[in-house]
């Protein structure tokens, strides 16, 4: 019996894939709900709200009993004429169902259940086994017959329908209509196709966080789950993300269990703890929000500072529980390692890897910023990019210490500055620039813009600084003595 079961699987499903590729199958389209050519009445309950379930009635495909599911509202039933022969040749539901050895009278009325939003996407599967065709291209409609295609295991009528929306012109709308659609926990194939499609047009499109900040207010929590899993997202830096997500479930759920709920489960795993600025960091773990699940965050934030000081001890670790999680995004400004003392003197050693194709960006156009750091009480950051010399057209590759925001009325701040770089020979920091500078209100830059003395296509090719494609810069910043006072 297994044996005949399997075969005629196989059978079915090659007959199936030269149905949903429109191969020469015959069609049956004159056969549909005609009585003259079908030998049973399909009794099709239609009941309220989403009660459908999973389709079928309870025990249907063992023994279907007729009787009414207890707190069911069963608004009306509805009979179709079908052909068993058809129908069991294009499903295996229905194969199961009319050959499961019914009692007498449900051999020749058959029943399944359907919730009332079901109603005219069932009649078009329906109508597909015969046909072979769709009468829409409609994207909602075609999620709909999607969903019951996958219910009742019409496997062709599944894959007609995926090739349609995934060819269909993709839009805000329509992706999000395709990952919020209910579905059932288990999804073939083609569904999945859909929604991974779906998920793919909102992550590319929204890509730009700063440009559509305001709009993705609007987007789902499925949708945003799509959206913040890329990790293609331009963004200033990750805390803007974190921020953006405390804002966003504050303003849609307003019962605080819910929202915490979403926040631990769905939302803060997509935060990339590992490329935030150790002030944000630090923050997060002082904050006493009832929002978040503080014994989740603190272990989060526990293994990126693992992960930060012991890399190759923590890889085996946590690559298998978090991943991508730690992948870097497209940030405005580069995350940084950060190592800093208060004594014997405030001090931050800051470093900053650059890849080579990050650099040669750089060439007479773009810059790149690091995330900010404080020292002696202010922010600062580093800047990377290419000068040229307007007399010789010459271009170096520059670096420079610049302060965030200068408050006026704020004391001069002097600063020792080293800057350096590994090197493959050495495999140690080399130190390119040494000097004492002033930060004052009116003289915020300081740093160099030839760091390593030579023409950047010279810089650019030097594998001796790109150890494996990477720069390594480091930056050591040092209060001068006599100003200890000024830290805040």
């Amino acid at each position: 019996m297994a044996g005949g079961e399997e075969t005629a699987a196989a059978a079915e499903a090659e007959m199936d894939l030269e149905f949903s590729r429109g191969a020469d199958v015959p069609s049956f389209e004159f056969a549909f709900n005609s009585e003259k050519f079908s030998d049973k009445v399909l009794q099709v309950e239609v009941v309220a709200g989403d009660d459908g379930g999973g389709g079928p009635l309870p025990d249907s495909v063992r023994h279907i009993k007729g009787q009414a599911m207890s707190g069911t509202q069963i608004l009306t039933v509805k009979a179709l004429h079908i052909n068993s022969a058809i129908l069991a040749a294009r499903s295996p539901f229905f194969l199961k169902l009319f050959s499961n050895g019914m009692k007498e009278s449900d051999q020749m009325r058959p029943r399944i259940r359907i919730a009332n939003s079901e109603q005219i996407a069932l009649m078009e599967v329906l109508s597909y086994m015969y046909s072979g065709k769709l009468t829409t291209a409609e994207p909602t409609l075609l999620l709909d017959i999607l969903m019951v295609a996958d219910k009742f295991e019409v496997i062709s009528c599944m894959r007609r329908c995926s090739q349609l929306l995934t060819n269909l012109p993709m839009t805000t709308e329509s992706a999000l209509l395709c990952i919020d659609h209910p579905c059932s926990t288990s999804l073939a194939a083609e569904v999945q196709h859909v929604i991974s499609v779906a998920k793919e047009f909102l992550a590319d499109k929204y890509k730009d966080f700063d440009k559509f900040r305001r709009e993705l207010v609007n987007i789902s929590l499925a949708g945003m789950e799509a959206i913040f899993s890329s990790t293609d997202m331009h963004v200033s830096c990750e805390d803007d993300l974190y921020y953006f997500m405390l804002e966003w479930v504050r303003a849609r759920y307003l019962d605080s269990e819910e929202r915490r709920g979403i926040l631990s489960s769905r939302l803060l795993p997509l935060v990339r703890f590992s490329h935030m600025t150790c002030t944000t960091l630090e923050k997060i773990l002082a904050c006493t929000d009832n929002d978040i699940d503080h014994e989740q965050v603190t272990k989060r934030i526990t293994e990126v500072l693992l992960h930060k000081a012991y890399p190759r001890q923590m890889e085996n670790a946590l690559s298998t529980q978090t991943g991508w999680q730690f992948a870097e995004r497209a940030y405005k400004y580069k995350p940084v390692k950060l190592v800093a003392f208060d004594r014997p003197c405030p001090q931050v050693t800051v470093y900053l890897d650059l890849t080579r194709e990050e650099c040669s960006r750089l060439f007479r156009s773009e810059h790149i910023c690091s995330h900010p750091f404080q020292l002696g009480g202010r922010d600062f950051y580093l800047v990377a990019f290419c000068e040229m010399d307007e007399q010789s057209n010459l271009c170096t590759f520059g670096l420079c210490l610049v302060e965030w925001k200068n408050m006026k009325g704020s004391s001069d701040l002097t600063i020792d500055i080293e800057f350096a770089a590994r090197t493959r020979l050495s495999g140690k920091f080399v130190s390119n620039l040494e000097v004492k500078v002033i930060f004052s209100l009116s003289d915020w830059v300081h740093g160099s813009v030839d760091l390593f003395g030579v023409p950047w296509s010279t810089f650019i090719s030097d594998d001796n600084l790109f150890i494996n494609g990477v720069l390594h810069l480091r930056a050591d910043l040092r209060l001068a003595v006599g100003q200890m006072g000024l830290q805040s």
